[in-house]
């Protein structure tokens, strides 16, 4: 990125920080448990350690960073346990904006849940768990965006943010995608037939799934 765009001090460059480590943590590029260190990332982003340590506290906030009295700050790990019940969770808001879309999605828009679903079981049929794992995580945000709850959705981008990391080694298990495929597709079946109750018990039953999964890793 040329030097231009990097500002060095003041909120712009809390910003522009703030959304390169939050990246960062959400493609595993930083690893659970791994030290944040505020000179190094300052240097790193060209930007002032005070513009790091203020991307930091939003990030803690947000559930991806943990504060370490006198010791800074590291990559949040995200237990089991902590992940069954950031699942639980979304089991009602996911089931909500499942509900919503049925009731609210135009031709267009369920043209599209169906073109997911096509591509996730091309995803599947090629033994590819990474580009099934990026469409599964699409549906989701698509189905959300659909429904138009946008305090659900807030909630949700929350919630997710903490799981990226349990989300890869699901996909990455063998025999998962191809549970889970049958599962989205019951998803997107249920809200092409504009049946909101059908959609919500079909992303409550695929979230089951989730947490059993969960708790056999």
């Amino acid at each position: 990125m040329p030097k231009e765009a990097r500002p060095g001090s003041g909120e712009q460059a809390k910003q522009y920080a703030l959304e390169r480590l939050r990246q960062s943590i959400l493609r595993g590029e930083m690893a659970p448990a791994q030290r944040l260190v505020e000179n190094e990332l300052a240097e790193q982003y060209d930007v002032t350690r005070a513009s790091i340590r203020a991307a930091l506290l939003d990030l803690a906030a947000e559930g991806l960073v943990e504060r370490i009295r006198n010791r800074g700050s590291r990559v949040r790990v995200v237990t089991v346990q902590e992940a069954v019940e950031i699942t639980e969770c979304r089991m009602a808001l996911e089931g909500l904006c499942a509900a919503k879309a049925a009731e609210v999605a135009t031709d267009a828009q369920l043209d599209e849940l169906t073109g997911l679903g096509a591509a996730m079981s091309k995803a599947v049929a090629e033994g590819d768990p990474i580009t099934y794992s990026e469409l599964n995580h699409d549906l989701h945000a698509r189905i959300r965006d659909i429904s138009g709850q946008q305090t659900a959705v807030g909630l949700l981008e929350r919630l997710n943010a903490q799981l990226v990391r349990h989300r890869f080694q699901l996909a990455l298990r063998p025999g998962r995608p191809q549970q889970s495929l049958s599962e989205h597709l019951a998803v997107i079946e249920a809200i092409r037939a504009r049946d909101p109750q059908a959609a919500e018990t079909a992303v409550r039953a695929h979230l089951s799934s989730v947490i059993a999964a969960l708790r056999d890793d």
